[in-house]
């Protein structure tokens, strides 16, 4: 996809650090967001060479957006698509899922090097590393807040991580078990959410494409019926509001809209998103009666002057 709006005039380096400059790039498209206000951009940019997987919106309309290449957070006012790095990352480091708690942290997987971060939405400022596993044979991907721990998944291990969201409590390694069986060499845990009823956690096997509860006291998961689908194959980001289950599915270039029983066990097929804007979106946040949708573009090559786009679709 071309695009034609401006690009933000700073430099995004592939395992290098970004510029502080924080010059505004500002979206394309228009719509009104929950009617309310002026008509908000339905695109916006990010830097060249970003790598974006992750995203985030809390309470207020800004976009969290976490880069692969070094581990930086973009933030953009989804008001005007006007953004810029909040926070600067490193060599060696990156940001996969992340999520934005109501005390103004962010909670970000750290992918391969096995670690989960805290950064300061307001300041940027990195509050704390915590090394979840070892650096190989592991990759820590998305999160959830749920109860007094932030729970992140592992894809290439079966378990999940409890981070403490406070001051005090140590990491809790999950191992899953019940349905759960780990396959070797590709992407299995990915996205996570809460249960409707906040106890437990829905989690995502992104091959074969199937949906899991997962008792987070016990760590058993049971397998979640599909109705009116086959699976949820490359299923990358979850987003559920109520008892409705946003899957996003990456290189298919589509989100799958299930609606939960009560006891989320079952997932009924409702409705598919589709949109042109699409190229691989990795995952989706929520601001009012809009899905926010980060194209990470994983089929097109990732280079310091790839450009990206972060879409937004009617909920």
């Amino acid at each position: 996809m071309t695009r034609t709006h401006p690009q933000p005039s700073r430099r995004a380096v592939l395992g290098g650090a970004v510029a502080t400059t924080l010059t505004v790039a500002v979206g394309t498209g228009t719509a009104q967001a929950g009617g309310h206000g002026p008509a908000w951009p339905t695109e916006f940019p990010l830097p060249d060479g970003w790598l974006p997987e992750g995203i985030t919106i809390g309470s207020r309309p800004y976009a969290y957006l976490g880069s692969r290449a070094n581990g930086a957070i973009y933030r953009t006012d989804l008001r005007t698509g006007k953004g810029g790095v909040l926070h600067e990352g490193a060599p060696g480091l990156t940001a996969i899922g992340l999520k934005l708690d109501h005390d103004d942290l962010l909670y970000v997987s750290g992918g391969s090097g096995g670690t989960a971060r805290t950064i300061d939405a307001r300041t940027g400022e990195l509050r704390k590393t915590h090394q979840l596993t070892a650096t190989t044979g592991h990759f820590i991907n998305d999160v959830v807040l749920l109860g007094d721990r932030a729970w992140f998944t592992d894809s290439y291990d079966a378990a999940l991580y409890g981070v403490p969201r406070g001051r005090r409590g140590t990491v809790r390694a999950l191992p899953l078990s019940g349905d759960w069986e780990q396959l070797p060499d590709v992407i299995n845990a990915n996205g996570i959410v809460s249960t409707p009823d906040g106890r437990d956690a829905i989690v995502v096997k992104s091959t074969p494409g199937e949906l899991y509860r997962v008792d987070l006291r016990t760590g058993r998961a049971t397998r979640i019926a599909l109705s009116g689908a086959d699976d949820a194959v490359n299923g990358d980001g979850l987003l559920r509001v109520g008892r409705t289950l946003y899957v996003v599915q990456n290189r298919l270039n589509v989100v799958t809209v299930f609606h939960l029983d009560a006891g989320a066990t079952t997932a009924t097929l409702r409705r598919s998103i589709t949109d042109p804007r699409f190229d691989v979106p990795a995952t989706a946040a929520r601001y009012r009666d809009r899905l926010y949708l980060v194209n990470a573009r994983f089929t097109s090559p990732q280079t310091p002057e790839t450009t990206f786009t972060a879409v937004a679709v009617p909920l």
